[in-house]
């Protein structure tokens, strides 16, 4: 089947329930049993067939009663209102995981796992993030706001870094894990406090991550 010619790139940040080792990056049950979060992407260079992505920002969020791979879940996407028609057009269907190979990106395989998809919301979105220092401010509109930091050694010793490095990840092959959280207020309700925070490079077409 052939898919349309479409890539993203650029800083992505998000936020989940999980702790900071969230075991679903190790094939495990998450830390709560269930799965709820967001993500935001701000695309420093894409396309979608001949409509420049370049600029725009949109932010995906997410829930499921229960691990991902057991559905029922549901999400919303959101996009700021500063991106045409095309752009917006463009973004929802990369979001929601059209266009893409089955089960190539992590969009893809959220979309499978989703009974529910809400209607996608334009709210302007002011997003910053430092991935080398693991920090990071999210606010968009009154629907959500959100903050990431270095995790903090317990026992004092400063902050502490680690990263994922997932060879074959079909979200990123690279990320810096840190401290997040975020509160949302939308179709779907978040109220995260100090847990999973995931910074890297996001890099996708149809088939995947791009490396």
């Amino acid at each position: 089947m052939a898919f349309t010619d479409w890539y993203v790139e650029g800083d992505a940040f998000g936020n989940c329930n999980c702790g900071y080792a969230c075991p679903c990056q190790f094939e495990e049950l998450p830390t709560h049993g269930n799965c709820r979060g967001f993500e935001v992407l701000e695309v420093s260079k894409g396309h979608f067939g001949d409509t420049d992505l370049a600029g725009t920002k949109a932010a995906l969020i997410y829930a499921w009663p229960g691990p991902i791979f057991e559905g029922g879940g549901q999400m919303q996407v959101i996009i700021d209102p500063s991106a045409s028609d095309a752009q917006r057009a463009a973004l929802e269907k990369v979001f929601h995981g059209e266009e893409t190979e089955e089960m190539a990106t992590h969009w893809h395989v959220f979309r499978t796992m989703c009974d529910t998809v809400h209607e996608t919301l334009y709210v302007p979105i002011d997003f910053e993030m430092d991935m080398e220092g693991r920090t990071a401010k999210v606010s968009i509109g009154e629907v959500l706001n959100s903050t990431g930091r270095p995790i903090e050694a317990p026992h004092g010793g400063g902050p502490h870094r680690v990263r994922i490095d997932i060879p074959g990840g079909i979200e990123f092959t690279l990320a810096e894990i840190g401290s997040a959280s975020t509160k949302a207020d939308a179709a779907i309700q978040l109220d995260l406090n100090d847990s999973y925070g995931q910074w890297h490079v996001m890099k996708h077409g149809p088939s995947g991550v791009a490396h």
